[in-house]
């Protein structure tokens, strides 16, 4: 893939504060108009790297180009061709929804600041709600309206840091539908996300670990390339079994979800046997090979990565 193509071309980011590294070494090439998912548990280094690419933040070391400017001494530019939202909601509480919106409106110095309102208000859903006060807003109308202030100046690249933390599923799925139709419309986005179900609808995902970049690629790439291989099993008392089957040789993962047991091993002998032995513990649960869920790969990759070597001051 050529420069023209990518959005975002960072090699060798590292940020350290006071001496103590939190980024190490992260390279990420992200073509144009796509969705990328970063994965990760917390204190891996998603918001520091995310704040790097979109120059709020100036690298320790490494280079990177947002559409071809410069991280670091283009920052400013980047920023203003850049929607980014926080995992906080920020905005004014006794401000109500079009009020706010005209607050950023001008802090972006926008021309036809009504028209311009008016029509991201109509792009959100937010029209009829357009006279409430922000603070009185359930969860996902907050989300909704953050969405709305920081796409309104109709960046090339949105960022959103945890956008869905804290708000039903229906509005969650609302909100990936309105991220899907910026993405059709040639807009760059990456989410960082603790949702397996959020991950499956980007592009591809990143998954980083104390810093430093684990893996990237497509949902399938990423199961594919984990190595893992799992078992699922289903009965009356499957959920009993999950304490013995963690005290089995070569057994990486065990958990219980969608009424299943799911076991799994990057090493398919020692599973098979842990499977097999488990027949005298309980004959009664049915066994079968399975797909890999990205969840079980996220908590296989978890574990993988061990202790956090970084030192903190």
């Amino acid at each position: 893939m050529n420069d023209a193509q990518l959005a975002i071309d960072v090699r060798g980011l590292v940020k350290a504060f006071d001496g103590h590294p939190v980024v190490n070494g992260i390279d990420i090439q992200m073509p144009k108009g796509q969705v990328w998912g970063f994965l990760g548990p917390n204190g891996s280094g998603k918001t520091t790297t995310i704040r790097m690419i979109c120059g709020l933040l100036k690298p320790t070391a490494g280079t990177g180009l947002f559409l071809g400017h410069d991280i670091i001494t283009e920052a400013e530019i980047i920023k203003r061709s850049t929607g980014y939202m926080t995992q906080k909601f920020s905005f004014w509480a006794d401000l109500s929804i079009r009020q706010n919106l005209e607050f950023v409106a001008r802090l972006y110095n926008q021309p036809n600041t009504r028209v311009l309102v008016d029509e991201t208000l109509d792009a959100l859903g937010l029209t009829h709600r357009q006279n409430q006060l922000a603070g009185a807003l359930s969860g996902g109308w907050k989300q909704r309206l953050a969405l709305a202030a920081v796409t309104m100046h109709r960046p090339q690249l949105l960022l959103l840091d945890e956008p869905t933390a804290g708000v039903d599923p229906q509005a969650r799925r609302d909100f990936w539908d309105q991220i899907h139709r910026f993405s059709d419309q040639g807009m760059t986005i990456l989410v960082s996300t603790h949702y397996m179900d959020e991950a499956e609808r980007c592009d591809q995902i990143v998954y980083l670990a104390h810093g430093e970049l684990i893996t990237q690629g497509t949902v399938k790439d990423v199961i594919s390339q984990s190595g893992l291989k799992t078992f699922k099993g289903s009965g009356p008392q499957v959920r009993q079994m999950a304490t013995w089957l963690k005290g089995q040789a070569g057994i990486e993962h065990v958990a219980y979800f969608g009424n299943a047991l799911h076991v799994s091993s990057t090493d398919p002998a020692a599973l098979a046997a842990a499977i097999q032995r488990s027949a005298q513990q309980a004959a009664d649960i049915k066994w079968q090979a399975v797909e890999p869920s990205l969840e079980d790969t996220f908590i296989a990759l978890m574990a993988q990565s061990g202790a956090d070597q970084r030192t903190h001051g």
